[in-house]
């Protein structure tokens, strides 16, 4: 056998010494050989690692489609400045996709109630004074305003907590200050320590006549401090809540939107409503009043500025095709013509993790997002972009600093005068010294903060506690009706169902797979242009390293193995073995590695093998590429999708290779692809899920369970709405009626055996029914996290007609 040393790079993941040293005394016999190229092909002349060059080229395509967002953006829009009425309705479209976006329901269309006991309706409107102990609900008094401690119901485990501000005589209207995720109410308000008095703007309003409420936000102190895995608190949450198509964001929206609602209930339909905020709070003001048309003013702080970046902010503030649609441009749009003022306000430099190592971008280094203070020339421009998106005198808006460019303190009297003016307050005072104290005697903001993060993990919980009933409800009830609407029975056979049906009636299914929860690029594939170069050579067959062309800028590459006894204008059946994280195409092939030189095996029994570079190698810098991507409404297997859309189309030019007998095979990272590839790309006739197969909500999602990623490194894993969408049984659903094969050692510990088990109930409970039972398998082996094959080689000699 030969083989370049490209391979080497490979073999150092693997940690094998005595592999390496035996593969370099391998490569010094290639000699002439090396130039050797793949009939039909042009010769490949590179001397870089391919897994990387691959995932930097994917990574440029991706700050490519960042790049070209703001200009393509306007397709999604349709501004009718016709009148008031017209603009809003206009808008609406837009509005709602960033409700989903940041996980808020539409009214009328909340998840369903599947407790069947007892019912779970969206709590009443109201707000709720309270104290602990012996305390008084009167937290402090001024002889301007009272202070009192409140909650109020957001959802039905979901409530909101804070101070609410009620001066002594009528107000002028309400306002909701929000401060930043590691400020508390009390500080906003002047009863504690920590913010400076003139920044104090909560307390501010309060003595210039207005109702404010203060809402905690979730803070950024850290779960699982000093581990390896340490996130803050925010993340912790979002990372959940993503998956289950909501979103931190969302719920503290949601917050501000029950507040409003109870200021309507309580002081009028006609009442003035505004909302502010500094750095995290500003983000919420901002989002709030794009999504509620009932606040009449807004003032935005610390936040507002150009966000083609913003997949280097922290990951709490990911959100699903933000870019594609909504730059804070296009987000002041949705408040018009409702007042806004953004106030260019310094804000504290903010490590989200650890900070990054920028000579090497391969190792995992916790760092999860950055901010500072944007330099003035970014928020004006985005300011001034906001005037190419709305008619002249359309919505009143200001931008507020200090002097002509440089950042003021947060809450400047400047910008509360233009936002109390806008609120119907005409002049606003100064702030006076008289500081309000706190009475309270029990009371701890660290218990309050469990409390307000506490409701939200539970919720989140419940969400995957019921995600199989939203799944089922979701697709699988709608193909079948009949699975969904089954009565007890006694009989001892039931008819199947037609499996034409169930495929067409599937399609749809596989649209919004491929195009809202994997994201798919709409550029057209290149020609392949494939460039190749012999690198092994052995009794039975002999393999290519393979470079295909897929999008301009963008590359897939592999290795190809081809049996030496394929006779002429004979068709042979191609297994594509795939992989897992921070491996490359030798680790399937040779090295007695984890997947038992699976490769080389299939080869040796005349399968023609193609083991294709995954772009997941390189720890940090695979992962950024998803938050890049998650930007354009996409993910890292956006890339992959288009790889192997183009591995499909160029197979088949191979005379050797039968088309309508290519398989996909994938263990670890690999198995992930297992599930999804062939979920979407027909091409390939058969799937074999290794090492990852189980229920995938549960996996990402359960805070319970020690190895899921709620509690592991891999902060990329959280797919938007894919919880409550598709888990692994659905997307072997999307394979069917095509066979399909799980291969399970009982004690990896990717994820329980039950869970494994009781995920592929569902797949096998499908195929059975259809009268396809014969097309799907699972093999349990006494061992872990890695390709028995046995079982799986069986299952391809059958399934691809190969003796």
């Amino acid at each position: 056998m030969t083989i370049r040393c490209t391979v080497l790079f490979a073999l150092f993941w693997l940690g094998s010494l005595s592999v390496m040293a035996d593969l370099c005394q391998r490569v010094s016999s290639v000699g002439a050989q090396q130039d050797t190229v793949l009939p039909g092909s042009d010769p490949l002349a590179f001397d870089k690692d391919l897994s990387y060059t691959l995932l930097n080229e994917a990574h440029g395509f991706a700050d490519k489609k960042m790049a070209e967002s703001a200009q393509k953006r306007g397709q999604y829009w349709n501004r009718d400045f016709t009148s008031r009425s017209a603009y809003e309705t206009s808008v609406e479209p837009n509005r709602k996709r960033l409700r989903k976006a940041i996980g808020i329901d539409e009214r009328g269309s909340e998840r369903g109630n599947y407790n069947l006991g007892l019912p779970d309706p969206r709590p009443q409107v109201g707000m709720e004074r309270f104290a602990y102990d012996r305390d008084s609900i009167l937290v402090a008094e001024t002889s301007k305003y009272r202070v009192y401690q409140v909650r109020w119901p957001v959802l039905s485990r979901i409530s909101g907590e804070g101070l609410l501000l009620e001066p002594k005589n009528k107000a002028t209207g309400s306002v909701i200050a929000i401060p930043d995720a590691d400020q508390t109410p009390e500080q906003l308000a002047g009863l504690a320590a920590g913010i400076a008095p003139q920044s104090q703007f909560a307390r501010h309003l309060a003595e210039n006549g207005l109702r404010v409420l203060v809402p905690v936000l979730i803070d950024r102190s850290p779960v699982f401090p000093g581990e390896t895995k340490e996130q803050t608190k925010r993340e912790w949450l979002y990372r959940q809540s993503y998956h289950m198509g909501k979103h931190l964001i969302g719920f503290e929206v949601q917050k501000v939107l029950a507040a409003v609602d109870w200021f309507k209930q309580t002081y009028g339909s006609k009442e003035k409503i505004g909302v502010a905020g500094y750095l995290e709070g500003g983000l919420i003001a901002f989002y709030a009043a794009a999504v509620d048309p009932r606040i009449d003013v807004t003032l935005v702080s610390g936040y507002f500025q150009s966000r083609e970046n913003v997949w280097n902010e922290p990951i709490y503030r990911n959100v699903w095709g933000l870019l594609n649609e909504f730059g804070d441009a296009e987000m002041a749009t949705l408040i018009a013509p409702r007042a806004l003022i953004v106030e260019y306000s310094a804000i504290p430099e903010i490590w989200d993790g650890k900070r990054q190592d920028p000579t090497n971008l391969y190792n995992y280094s916790g760092y999860k997002g950055h901010l500072k203070t944007p330099d003035f020339e970014n928020v004006s421009n985005e300011f001034k972009r906001i005037d190419q998106l709305l008619k002249p005198d359309f919505q009143f808006r200001e931008l507020v600093a200090k002097g002509k460019n440089a950042p003021t303190g947060f809450g400047s009297i400047e910008a509360l005068h233009v936002f109390c003016k806008k609120i119907g307050k005409d002049n606003i005072l100064p702030l006076s010294g008289e500081t309000p104290k706190d009475q309270r005697g029990s009371f701890k903001p660290a218990d309050r903060q469990f409390r307000q993060a506490k409701e939200i993990d539970n919720h989140v919980q419940w969400l995957l506690r019921v995600s199989d009933y939203e799944r089922n409800s979701f697709f699988l009830y709608k193909v079948i009706p009949e699975i969904g609407n089954r009565t007890w029975s006694t009989k001892t056979y039931h008819p199947y169902y037609p499996v034409g049906p169930f495929i067409e009636k599937s399609k749809p299914y596989r649209t919004i797979f491929q195009k809202e929860i994997i994201g798919e690029f709409d550029d057209e594939l290149t020609d392949p242009s494939p460039r190749t170069r012999k690198i092994y050579d052995t009794v039975k067959w002999t393999g290519y390293e393979v470079v295909l062309k897929v999008f301009d800028g963008l590359s897939a590459a592999g290795i190809l193995l081809i049996p030496k006894d394929i006779q002429p204008d004979e068709k042979r059946p191609v297994v594509v073995v795939q992989h897992g994280r921070n491996g490359v195409p030798a680790t399937v092939i040779e090295g007695n590695t984890s997947y038992n030189d699976i490769g080389a095996r299939l080869a040796d029994q005349g399968f023609v093998v193609f083991a294709p570079f995954g772009i997941y190698n390189g720890e940090d810098r695979y992962r950024w590429l998803g938050r890049k991507a998650n930007t354009l409404q996409k993910t890292m297997f956006s890339f992959v999708l288009a790889q192997h859309r183009q591995i499909l189309n160029w197979l088949p030019t191979l005379s050797y290779v039968d088309k309508n007998r290519i398989a996909f095979y994938g263990k670890s990272y690999g198995g992930e692809m297992a599930m999804r590839i062939p979920s979407i790309l027909e091409g390939y006739c058969l799937s074999v899920c290794s090492g990852d197969f189980g229920d995938w909500s549960r996996k990402v999602t359960d805070t319970y369970w020690h190895n899921s990623f709620m509690n592991t490194i891999e902060w990329e894993m959280p797919y938007f709405n894919m919880g409550s969408t598709f888990s692994y049984a659905e997307m072997a659903y999307l394979i069917a009626p095509r066979p399909f094969m799980v291969e399970r050692g009982h004690d990896d510990l990717v994820q329980p055996d039950e869970w494994v088990a009781y995920e592929y109930a569902k797949v096998k409970y499908l195929y059975d029914r259809l009268n396809l039972g014969d097309k799907t398998d699972i093999e349990y082996f006494n061992g872990g996290h890695a390709s028995r094959n046995e079982g799986v080689f069986k299952f391809l000699h059958k399934h691809l007609n190969w003796p």
